[in-house]
């Protein structure tokens, strides 16, 4: 196993390293400053919580079906590969007489707010350009929702970027500056999730506004139309105040951008570096790449079809057809706000978990072992879901699932909640199961509030945090090394997308085989993780752990 003490720096000091970007040096912000840049984070995780808990299932009520549903996804890592290194490439460059990041952050939020509307509205609009109620898919309906889909990728990424970067810009390299920079974008991160998470999963909000709900859309629309209005309504109110509140100081061209030769291979200079970095990489960024990389093959599908799975899977719904899948949609989406309340209550405490367990690369490993757990326990859930189905006759004579036992209720969302910590006491009977899930979920919440967080935030952080540590070991500057480490995650997401639907079908539909794919992946990515993976110094992963990640 490669050591880091005695990494060496860039063997030729004389050319900068494609991987180095430089930042004007400035007086670290007031906090004041750095926490209402980093409330920014909530609007922009309140509709990306949207788009997880509700726009799989709702694009299947439009008609694309289940097999297709995933490659829609495909936007989000494209969108994270180009749009990000651009736009951060074009920020660091920025002399706008409003600063580097503020006018990418406002273009950012008022392309969020065209894209929620295309969303919101494409029933709507594909009714009035043609589309027939009485067919099950709506062609016009689903382009207009494509567009509003990418849109909004789009935007999601322009807006992460700078606003990432406005905190490392206000902290001026102070690390406890820039520690708690990332603390609390990480918090209103979370706070976001919450407040996404709970608007879908509440049914009656359409009622807060009556006019959403019209002939070409229905009640799941209304309510999704009613979401994303609060979505936009949080993101421009927030952003606005921080934009108003927090000013840049103007760069001069002449004095902090980076000439546009240095490291440009031709085309854009910003994929030239990024490219070059590839070739400056040191054997621990390599393995650090291999391990992330397995980690969101593992994370991707649950990502994509968590709460398709407990719609189809769990409460034995299709899509359009009754209450069922919809009562599990909004089912998956309280698991999934369940999941983000204990991220923010505990998202300081990765440092603490990783000196108990013995390193970062140690936490890491073992928790990626626990998403192969969670994983795998999504097959015992649907088999117990699947035993104790019962039905209702309708008037029209078609049979409606109805919803769970409440012990499969409790362990699906205790899985969402977990994600790993095995319920033992699942291998009971039916009857036992029923009679005991409440004592059991009380008696473990606390242990589960723990690892919730842990892994979650491990995801987040800790691969952003070595990279961070191998680049600055290395000599190699931080600023593409991290988009290097980007591709990690965007190329899995990319294959999981184009893959994840054929997959399913190939093994009779639904969610599963993905799900059990990735439950492998984890549990490679485990062991690469303990086995391969260098040990930091100890120095610098404790000024490392609280760097922080994104989704895209």
């Amino acid at each position: 196993m490669e050591s880091l003490s005695g990494a060496k720096h860039n063997s030729n000091p004389g050319k900068p390293s494609s991987l180095h970007v430089e930042a004007p040096a400035a007086e670290a912000s007031p906090l004041r400053k750095i926490i209402v840049v980093s409330s920014i984070a909530a609007g922009v995780q309140f509709g990306w919580a949207l788009q997880l808990s509700l726009l799989t299932p709702y694009v299947q009520l439009l008609g694309i079906p289940h097999t297709w549903a995933a490659f829609i996804w495909l936007c989000g890592p494209i969108s994270g590969m180009l749009v990000q290194p651009i736009v951060g490439y074009h920020s660091d460059r920025c002399t706008s007489r409003f600063g580097r990041r503020r006018p990418f952050i406002a273009a950012g939020a008022l392309a969020v707010a065209i894209a929620v509307f295309l969303i919101g509205y494409a029933a709507d609009m594909g009714h009035m350009f043609g589309d027939s109620l009485e067919k099950k898919t709506r062609p016009r309906a689903i382009a207009i929702f494509v567009v509003g889909f990418w849109i909004l990728d789009v935007a999601n990424n322009m807006l992460q970027g700078p606003c990432r970067a406005l905190l490392a810009d206000l902290s001026a390299g102070d690390q406890r500056k820039t520690r708690n920079a990332n603390a609390f974008f990480s918090f209103f991160m979370a706070v976001g999730n919450v407040l996404g998470y709970a608007a879908g999963s509440y049914s009656g909000l359409h009622h807060v506004f009556p006019f959403t709900k019209t002939k070409a859309c229905d009640v799941y629309c209304a309510n999704l139309k009613s979401c994303f209005f609060l979505s936009i309504a949080l993101l421009l109110t927030l952003a606005t105040f921080a934009m108003t509140y927090v000013k840049e100081k103007t760069v001069s061209s002449e004095k902090n951008v980076i000439p546009e030769e240095e490291g440009s291979q031709g085309g854009m200079p910003c994929f030239g570096q990024l490219f070059g970095a590839f070739r400056e990489l040191k054997r621990p960024m390599w393995i650090l790449l291999l391990v992330t990389c397995l980690n969101w093959i593992a994370w991707f599908p649950f990502l994509l079809f968590d709460t398709d799975w407990m719609g189809h899977e769990v409460y034995g719904g299709t899509v359009g057809e009754g209450k069922a899948y919809d009562r599990g949609v909004r089912a998956g989406a309280l698991g999934l706000m369940l999941n983000s309340v204990v991220l923010g209550a505990t998202s300081l405490g990765v440092e603490l978990l990783a000196r108990a367990v013995g390193g970062v690369k140690r936490l890491w490993g073992i928790v990626n072992f626990l998403l192969a757990i969670c994983l795998a326990m999504t097959v015992l859930v649907t088999k117990f879901a699947q035993h104790s189905r019962h039905y209702t006759v309708l008037s029209n004579g078609h049979q409606e699932p109805l919803p769970p036992p409440g012990a499969v209720k409790a362990g699906a969302l205790a899985l969402f909640s977990v994600l790993g910590i095995p319920l033992a006491k699942k291998k009971r009977v039916k009857s036992d199961l029923q009679n005991k899930s409440k004592e059991l979920y009380a008696r473990n919440s606390s242990n589960l509030t723990i690892f919730v967080c842990a892994f979650v935030q491990i995801t987040y952080s800790i691969p952003f945090a070595l990279a961070s540590i191998f680049s600055s070991t290395s000599g190699a500057g931080q600023g593409l090394s991290l988009g290097v480490l980007n591709l990690a995650i965007v190329i899995p997401q990319m294959v999981v997308s184009v893959t994840s639907g054929p997959w399913d079908a190939l093994f009779g539909g639904g969610n599963l085989p993905a799900f059990v794919v990735g439950a492998v992946a984890a549990a490679a990515s485990g062991t690469l993780s303990i086995i391969l993976l260098p040990s930091p110094p100890p120095d610098l992963a404790k000024a490392a752990t609280a760097a922080g990640g994104g989704f895209h």
